[in-house]
């Protein structure tokens, strides 16, 4: 396995920018159950933060380098900041195309990973599995496949909020008026992760997807719910509840099981 810490001009965000990359490179000789893909074109998945977290999280609190290794995928992990990886055109933030088109042919362009769809991946814990949900729907010509871990799938709650009624335990309301725009307008919008899933399926292109919640996570109702949705509307996925909260106890219990399931397809 190769680390690498890249950073890079981005034009979707207007300035340099840092993704740390996990490269499938011969693993030690007594590495355990590990593939030995050296050439590529890898298969790859693009790993998100969550909230008030960065890049080095997985790398540091996981054992992703590992699974990495063991499966023979690339994984990138780009930093977020606190943008829930959406696009604010008001402002000329685009962390959205950022993790869904720039990253993406940048790291291709750097390293010997796979253009298919079906090799191509993006997943993420809390804020990032929101990230995940809606970007890999989003942007369903590229990824073929989501990992959405502990997803704060909130869109709903936002919606409600007014500047009288406040923002939450997370932040004022200002943030999520600067985060995702008028709240008013994200019922039924590409950044409504219920609505994208309905339109992938009426385009015939939804991506494979893995929801994972621990049942004392506090944002488990809104993941049950999502679940509940997909399964309403005929949306094929994998659903993986078992006991925790949102932490990485909870997140390294789930993360091998996700990436067996990408080894699947």
């Amino acid at each position: 396995m190769a680390v690498l810490t890249c950073d890079y001009y981005s034009r979707a965000r207007v300035g340099f920018q840092s993704f740390t990359a996990v490269l499938p490179l011969d693993p030690p000789p007594d590495a355990p159950n590990a593939v030995r893909y050296t050439q590529g074109p890898w298969p790859t998945l693009y790993l998100l933060h969550g909230f008030s977290g960065n890049r080095n999280d997985w790398l540091l609190r996981s054992e992703i380098e590992t699974l990495a290794g063991r499966h023979g995928w690339a994984v990138i992990m780009p930093d977020g900041a606190n943008r829930f990886y959406l696009d604010n055109p008001d402002i000329g933030e685009y962390y959205g195309a950022y993790v869904g088109e720039e990253l993406v042919e940048v790291t291709r362009r750097m390293f010997p990973l796979s253009r298919e769809r079906k090799d191509t991946a993006i997943g993420g814990l809390s804020m990032g599995g929101y990230g995940a949900v809606r970007n890999g729907l989003n942007y369903a010509d590229t990824f073929g496949h989501i990992v959405a871990l502990s997803s704060a799938l909130i869109t709903e709650e936002v919606a409600a909020m007014t500047p009288e009624g406040g923002g939450n335990f997370m932040a004022p309301y200002g943030y999520f008026r600067h985060t995702f725009g008028d709240p008013a307008r994200l019922p039924g919008g590409d950044k409504d992760p219920k609505w994208l899933a309905g339109e992938r399926l009426r385009d015939g292109r939804a991506p494979r997807l893995f929801l994972a919640c621990g049942t004392e996570d506090f944002l488990i109702e809104r993941n049950e719910d999502y679940h509940r949705h997909l399964t309403a509307i005929g949306y094929p996925h994998e659903w993986w509840a078992r006991p925790g909260v949102h932490n990485f106890t909870f997140w390294n219990q789930a993360l091998p099981v996700a990436l067996d399931w990408l080894g699947q397809a």
